[in-house]
């Protein structure tokens, strides 16, 4: 059983992740921690809530950073994502659940300090969260079992203003360097792996067809990001960033091709601010940080899109 913490900034692939821990028979989602990112922290927790409906579950939600460590120039990312973060979605079923009193960042360090060694964080968004835990209390890393985030890049392919960042770094690079540095261990899923593991098209359009209620959502929340991805030349299927980091969370063995490197984060460049840096050749000296992975068994990850659409949901 991987007993999870959810870290994350509530778009529409995020959405999807949870869906699918929250519906994987081996998993066990301690708690959700929000952040600002795709959209703003408060859409997030509306968004996760609005999830936890769908669902028919009840999970401990915590609201986490409003704002990047260091700077207030953020922007959402509408053209994704929607504005409201979950792909303008027309109908949200009534909310009944609450969130919780305590802050994010803490709720991070109670978790760890209650489990020791036992929680899978799961990151899907800027490491805000993460940093201010590590620097509250430099013991938090050493307490969870392993970290896996999804972000960055591994051949400077960026999707963002700053051309070789990719977005959840670059909304917060500071926080990314302070949490690389803290924690001695953790697993990658970068955007280019994105891009090399889309679904196809057929099989995006077979899953719209599952007439569940959280088949039926997923179809509602991506179709403007389908939009979006059918106007790019270069984009053959349906991207999946943050369920693939989830993928790898929930069975591994998913995890076809990884090794081990040096990864820091560009902090100055004037076009690479929020690069991550990987040290392929051990330049630096600086021992490894970051398992990368560079391929995964897709057709495993579409059965977890199949199993999760059909699952049966907790009255």
């Amino acid at each position: 059983m991987v007993r999870m913490i959810i870290d994350t900034d509530a778009g529409v692939d995020d959405a999807q992740a949870i869906i699918m821990a929250l519906t994987h028979p081996g998993a066990q989602v301690e708690a959700i921690t929000t952040v600002t990112g795709n959209v703003h922290v408060d859409k997030v927790i509306r968004n996760v809530l609005t999830v936890l409906e769908v669902l028919r579950q009840d999970v401990p939600v915590y609201r986490g950073a409003d704002r990047a460590l260091l700077t207030d120039d953020w922007q959402a990312e509408a053209a994704f994502h929607g504005e409201d973060g979950l792909g303008n979605l027309a109908y949200r079923p009534p909310l009944t659940r609450r969130i919780e009193t305590t802050h994010a960042v803490l709720a991070l360090i109670q978790l760890a300090d209650m489990y020791p060694g036992e929680l899978t964080l799961v990151a899907l968004g800027p490491l805000t969260n993460l940093a201010l835990a590590a620097r509250l209390d430099p013991t938090f890393p050493g307490k969870l079992k392993e970290l896996i985030w999804m972000g960055g890049t591994i051949r400077a392919q960026g999707n963002t203003a700053n051309v070789t960042a990719e977005w959840n770094i670059f909304c917060d690079p500071e926080a990314a360097q302070i949490t690389l540095s803290a924690f001695p261990a953790s697993t990658m899923l970068s955007w280019e792996t994105t891009l090399d593991h889309p679904l196809s098209w057929e099989q995006f359009d077979t899953l719209c067809q599952i007439d569940t209620p959280q088949g039926r959502f997923f179809r509602d929340i991506s179709l403007k990001t389908v939009a979006f991805l059918r106007a790019m030349p270069d984009v053959i299927g349906y991207l999946l960033p943050d369920p693939l980091a989830m993928a790898i969370a929930l069975e591994p063995d998913i995890a076809l091709k990884s090794r081990d490197y040096y990864v820091a984060v560009e902090l100055n460049g004037a076009h690479t601010r929020g690069q991550t840096v990987v040290d392929y050749g051990g330049m630096t000296g600086h021992p490894a940080n970051v398992c990368i992975v560079t391929a995964l068994d897709i057709g495993r990850v579409y059965q977890q899109y199949e199993r999760m659409l059909t699952a049966s949901l907790v009255r």
